[in-house]
């Protein structure tokens, strides 16, 4: 069945509520993706805990160079091993094809690097508690647009 970009937010409700870290009963989804992934960490038993939105990492901003905060998507201990998670379609992944400078281009370079800025200080976190940071696409999700 193709991926429908229409109908994702809303209020995520877990079958195995024991493994959220965190109230159960307040967790958002803001995409598609997100909630695939959610869906995913809550019916796979290799999955002890997991949350959302629940670890902020400062962040210095390259566009005002002030220090932000990041609400990281998820964190989830797998089997004792503790990550991190971005969820983000893959086309925000990688910095945009350069091109005629227009508003849009201009406010896309500008989220690359606001993103790079994020991922850099989500990245050293983790190696300061030995866990992993991973940026989820729909590829790993297993999402197709066909």
């Amino acid at each position: 069945m193709p991926y429908r970009k229409d109908l994702h937010q809303g209020k995520f409700i877990p079958k195995n509520s024991k493994k959220y870290v965190g109230d159960s009963r307040q967790i958002v989804y803001r995409s598609g993706y997100e909630l695939k992934f959610m869906n995913w960490c809550d019916m796979n038993p290799d999955v002890m805990s997991w949350s959302s939105e629940s670890i902020i990492i400062p962040y210095r901003s390259p566009l005002d160079k002030r220090i932000h905060r990041y609400y990281v998507d998820f964190y989830v201990n797998i089997k004792g091993k503790s990550y991190l998670i971005e969820i983000k379609p893959s086309r925000f992944t990688k910095p945009p094809e350069p091109r005629k400078r227009t508003k849009k281009y201009l406010e896309e370079v500008a989220q690359w690097g606001v993103n790079e800025a994020k991922w850099k200080s989500a990245k050293e976190y983790c190696l300061d508690r030995g866990w992993e940071f991973k940026i989820i696409t729909e590829k790993e999700l297993g999402i197709s647009y066909k």
